[in-house]
């Protein structure tokens, strides 16, 4: 897409704007153009570095004035690589990640441009914590407005669970506020609905007591997988609620901890990330670690610390997806333990088991989250540093969906996946909630100025 706008007029948005505006020609600009998915590149024409909420309004008018696909970047971590533009105006947020804990009402503020790392270190000096991704480079807004689910939704429910209020910047340029009791209707849209509405300029967060967790990885030979998975997933049928993690295929690192002969190699690895001290995470996972796992890390530590510590490697190539299981039968747990195989290995690929249930399934069953309700996720990350991969590891992610048709619910996390056609975004939302979605939509967005996202087309709207 051709910019057709004359010097004069980006002279005067870069007389009002506070931030920065980076053009093609600018030294910096490849690299703030880079987001988390190289597989992604896209070229925008403008990018649009807000340092406040004036920005944020005055470039959603310049690019609605001038017609210009608007990208909305935060973290930059969306897989499917929505914060980038071919040729339009990228609006970025990163600089606008301030964070404001207030202990008493044991609340959370974040600007739209923060990411989990920004928040997390902000409350753990409170002792305070909320679910946040399972990484700290992950934006806390589209993650949010996502759904949200990681490491502590288990014991805390699913980040849009705790979502208190949102302000908005909207197609208009107007700044409204979203909560139970302004706009409740897109309240309720933003507990999933993702960043269909407007630019999400600051989010608040109830906060739960949280001073350290413990965190263990097992690992084993790729060959026990089938015996551990079936142990790990009877346990997780009455674990409680404070243990979260999952069970992951993957490359050995070179670490102390892991055994020679694994090293570089595939692994299978149960993390056990327990929402309290060591003394009581022991008990509570006991039947876990009488496995006879053959590597082992286990420390206590700032959940903020573990966060930071399990951080996605940038400038990988990245296809991922998800499927949520109403049943993990051994039928099931063999088909998936043998398409371990194919996996890219010495890569960061990883071939992820999720549990799911406790205050998961507990939420508000109301919001457009219908993914909550099942017991566990598959979630294949495919990573890889080389195009001539592509094929290979995009169809490695695909066997996997389809050796678990039989036992999937139907519904998918759309953080989780790219571009995977109009079904999925069915799935991401349930029928009656997108239709729901789609009309709040036309109320805040009818021209659907905010289409790069998994996009819910306003009621009566033509595709983009």
């Amino acid at each position: 897409m051709a910019i057709q706008i004359s010097q004069s007029a980006l002279k005067d948005f870069q007389s009002v704007f506070s931030g920065e505006i980076i053009l093609p020609e600018h030294p910096g600009y490849d690299e703030s153009r880079k987001i988390f998915n190289a597989m992604i590149n896209k070229r925008p024409g403008i990018i649009a570095q807000c340092a406040k909420v004036e920005d944020v309004k005055r470039a959603v008018s310049f690019g609605r004035e001038f017609n210009l696909e608007i990208a909305v970047r935060g973290g930059g971590h969306s897989v499917a690589g929505k914060g980038l533009t071919e040729g339009g105006l990228m609006i970025d947020l990163r600089r606008m990640n301030a964070v404001a804990v207030d202990p008493g009402a044991k609340t959370v503020t974040a600007e739209g441009g923060a990411t989990m790392g920004h928040l997390d270190r902000a409350t753990a000096q409170h002792g305070l914590a909320t679910t946040g991704g399972r990484v700290s480079t992950t934006g806390v807004g589209g993650y949010a407005l996502g759904g949200g689910d990681g490491w502590l939704a288990r014991k805390m429910g699913l980040a849009c669970d705790n979502l208190v209020s949102v302000t908005l910047v909207t197609a208009e340029s107007q700044v409204i506020r979203a909560n139970e009791k302004e706009n409740p209707e897109l309240f309720w849209a933003l507990h999933g609905g993702g960043g269909n509405f407007g630019v999400a300029t600051s989010l608040t967060f109830n906060l739960h007591e949280l001073s350290v967790v413990t965190v263990w990885l097992l690992l084993w030979r790729p060959e026990a997988g089938p015996d551990v998975i079936r142990a790990y997933r009877n346990y997780m049928a009455s674990a409680p609620d404070e243990v979260g993690g999952g069970s992951v295929y993957l490359t050995a690192p070179e670490e102390a901890f892991v055994p020679e002969h694994l090293i570089g190699k595939l692994a299978l690895g149960v993390l056990i990330i327990y929402a309290g001290p060591e003394e009581k995470a022991r008990e509570a996972v006991a039947p876990i670690l009488s496995l006879e796992h053959e590597g082992q890390f286990m420390e206590e530590m700032q959940y903020a610390e573990m966060q930071h510590m399990l951080d996605d490697p940038p400038g990988y190539r990245n296809y991922w997806s998800a499927e949520y299981l109403d049943a993990f039968p051994d039928e099931a747990v063999d088909l998936y333990c043998a398409r371990a195989y194919e996996m890219l290995v010495p890569s960061p690929s990883q071939q992820v088991l999720i549990p799911q249930r406790g205050a998961i399934a507990r939420g508000p069953a109301h919001y457009p989250i219908p993914w909550r309700h099942a017991s566990w996720c598959v979630h294949p990350l495919g990573m890889w540093e080389n195009s001539v991969e592509d094929n290979h590891g995009r169809q490695w992610v695909k066997n996997i969906r389809e050796d678990l048709k039989p036992w999937v619910s139907g519904a998918t996390y759309l953080n989780f996946i790219g571009e995977e056609g109009a079904d999925r975004l069915v799935a991401g939302f349930g029928r009656e909630n997108l239709a729901k979605l789609s009309k709040i939509k036309s109320q805040y967005d009818p021209d659907n100025i905010f289409h790069l996202n998994h996009n819910i087309m306003p009621a009566d709207g033509d595709s983009v």
